[in-house]
């Protein structure tokens, strides 16, 4: 019985040893995979004139980040055009030959100079090449034996292409900042971080309806969060202060409608329409934006009165699309939907694709027969 009990311990004990290991290695390699994507934004927040390797590489195939890590790179390397240490060249308007000949020259004016070669498409997926076969071996054997006192940096929007001699001997020596496209809790971390860098604190859930505004794009969240710290001078920031300081997208002002036509305010669903005209959006693309928020309400209606929770549902429907879906688009849409009735959805989605239709085959004047479609909805609700 003795000998039974203290193998049960030690079966026990094994089993918390082996349970917390798998936890401390799954926190590792979290802490991994998100240090290995944001290692570009934070490194370059780092750097300096004076810490520049001999070769640089920045580029990326999010275009928000990488505008945003390219303008504070440069900011962060104290670049300005007048400053005769640095060389900048845009190498879809400059030929080879003249960036090449300040490449290789020694420095007049310091003890180093930093040559830039921006749009520097050649050593991108693009299909796009500046430089000639003989000019590109020229610049990989400048590469191969760079100038101890000039400082290169390649720039250019757009994934690296491993395949090329060029990148491969660039991964190899010089110093590669990519912007890759975040995960959701990626820019989630990150942003929470740069939130508390700048003094801002959110009530509890708003920062979350923050990146559901932003689409979870980097350069509007940054563009939010600073619209943000414009309007909230002091306390906590609310989902009252995300409403009125941020402007509403295309997407918030396609959820008013959807408000107004089950309140039954046509006046004011007719006002609304008239302004988003105004503003230049098309007839078809309200409808294409109505479509896909009433699809999502559907799908999550019929989920849950499948018994689904929250996370199946996010399961679920990120196995049938073939791509994954935001947990917190599946949160604020089970919220939204929830006055809504699965008849509804089914009507008010048949009626803007049979709408959709007559307006791409020209039966009538796309205007009216938007404006009619809406007149079928609100008289659904």
């Amino acid at each position: 019985m003795v000998l039974q009990q203290d193998f049960v311990t030690q079966v026990n004990q094994t089993d918390k040893l082996l349970l917390i290991t798998i936890v401390v290695g799954f926190l590792l390699w979290q802490n991994f995979c998100y240090n290995k994507t944001m290692i570009a934004m934070e490194t370059i927040e780092k750097l300096s004139k004076e810490s520049l390797p001999t070769l640089t590489v920045l580029a990326g195939e999010d275009l928000g980040q990488y505008s945003q890590a390219k303008e504070t790179f440069l900011k962060q390397i104290g670049f300005d055009p007048s400053d005769l240490t640095y060389s900048y060249f845009d190498m879809s308007e400059t030929t080879y030959q003249e960036a090449e000949l300040d490449l290789e020259s020694m420095p007049f004016f310091a003890d180093e100079k930093v040559v830039i070669f921006d749009h520097f498409a050649d050593m991108t997926t693009a299909k796009k090449s500046y430089l000639d076969d003989k000019e590109l071996k020229r610049l990989e054997r400048y590469l191969q034996s760079p100038v101890e006192t000039t400082r290169l940096v390649l720039m250019a929007s757009g994934k690296l292409d491993g395949k090329r001699r060029l990148v491969k001997l660039l991964k190899r020596d010089a110093l590669v900042l990519e912007t890759s496209p975040l995960k959701d809790a990626e820019l989630k971390t990150y942003f929470q971080k740069k939130a508390h860098q700048e003094g801002l604190i959110f009530d509890t859930g708003v920062f979350e309806e923050l990146l559901i505004k932003s689409n979870f794009d980097f350069s509007d969240v940054q563009k939010n969060m600073a619209f943000l710290k414009g309007y909230k001078v002091e306390g906590n920031i609310s989902s009252k202060d995300i409403a009125e300081a941020i402007p509403k997208s295309l997407q918030d002002n396609i959820f008013d409608m959807t408000q107004l036509l089950l309140r039954g305010d046509i006046n004011g669903v007719r006002e609304l329409v008239h302004d988003l005209r105004l503003q230049g959006e098309d007839d078809i693309k309200l409808i294409a934006v109505m479509l896909g928020q009433f699809r999502t309400y559907l799908q999550v209606k019929l989920l849950s009165a499948q018994g689904k929770s929250e996370q199946q549902i996010v399961v679920s429907l990120s196995d049938y699309l073939g791509r994954k879906v935001n947990p917190y688009q599946i949160r604020y849409a089970l919220r939204d939907s929830r006055p809504l009735s699965i008849e509804f959805l089914k009507t008010s989605i048949k009626s803007l694709i049979e709408t959709d239709y007559q307006i791409k085959t020209g039966t009538y004047d796309k205007e009216y027969l938007f404006d009619l479609a809406l007149l079928k909805i609100g008289s659904h609700r």
